[in-house]
């Protein structure tokens, strides 16, 4: 059964929190608000929302640390909303585990189609960190699995989302959100968008991959009607793709499984 949607806005300001929950209510969503990030967290662990915006600067406890703090229980898709546009605030909240920064001033209708397109990619259950189950049953298919040799694309057309993708030792089940590395499970948490950062590059094989074609890909192929890249989004990807090569501990100058093509894009190592 479908989630019911349910958004939580986390915002100290009045009137950007009425923006807020007035774009969300008009997208369908029922929305709870709050005004302090102790507050949000615990609308969070209530409600179990879909979604949920977080401003970066409030007082008291700030946004990354809110982020932190629902990202240890809930997979919500977060997005951080924030006047600051330095690199080091996208990368803080990257890393905090946001799923999108948006700047401020934003426009209603670019924000909802980011959440729309967020909402286009698979959610996990709140109980279920990412990239990890705690099914037995899951993992013992993942082993039995590993076993017989399902090591299939699982993207192109006839195929099943519940195959393997493989290169190199580095295996991913995208159906259930498992990565096994050298046939360990990754022992660190993978964000949404380097989870399916990674799973585009091993559904690509050896095609190059641009940031555009990351970014378009991340927030959904008809994302405005447009196919620019600003260079925040740019910036976000080099960003995304640096966490995960260190979730992975993979050297960016000797790489084991995905290399850059200098001044064009990613694509995997050769075999």
């Amino acid at each position: 059964m479908e989630q019911d949607r349910i958004a939580v806005v986390i915002e100290d300001d009045a009137d950007i929190r009425s923006l807020l929950r007035d774009v969300l209510e008009q997208a369908g969503f029922s929305v709870f608000t709050a005004s302090t990030g102790l507050e949000g967290v615990e609308l969070v662990r209530e409600h179990d929302p879909i979604v949920a915006t977080l401003d970066v600067s409030m007082p008291g406890m700030d946004g990354f640390e809110t982020a932190r703090r629902i990202r240890a229980f809930s997979n919500a898709y977060l997005v951080m909303l924030s006047a600051r546009t330095d690199e080091i605030d996208t990368l803080q909240g990257l890393e905090a585990g946001a799923d999108d920064y948006v700047t401020k001033p934003f426009r209603p209708r670019e924000l909802r189609a980011r959440i729309d397109a967020m909402l286009r990619r698979p959610r996990f259950s709140a109980s279920t960190p990412m990239g990890m189950t705690t099914s037995a049953d899951t993992r013992q298919f993942a082993m039995d699995a590993a076993a017989l040799g399902s090591i299939l694309p699982a993207a192109f057309a006839g195929q099943h989302d519940s195959e393997w993708l493989e290169h190199k030792g580095l295996r991913m089940q995208p159906s259930d959100r498992v990565v096994v590395v050298d046939g360990k499970e990754l022992g660190v948490e993978l964000t949404r968008s380097e989870f399916e950062i990674l799973r585009e590059l091993l559904e690509s094989g050896r095609r190059v991959l641009s940031k555009q074609d990351l970014a378009l890909m991340l927030r959904g192929e008809q994302y405005l009607g447009s196919d620019f890249l600003g260079e925040s989004e740019a910036r976000a990807i080099e960003v995304h793709m640096a966490n995960l090569r260190r979730k992975l501990r993979e050297s960016a100058t000797i790489p084991r499984w995905v290399e850059t093509v200098r001044g064009v894009g990613y694509r995997l190592t050769a075999p």
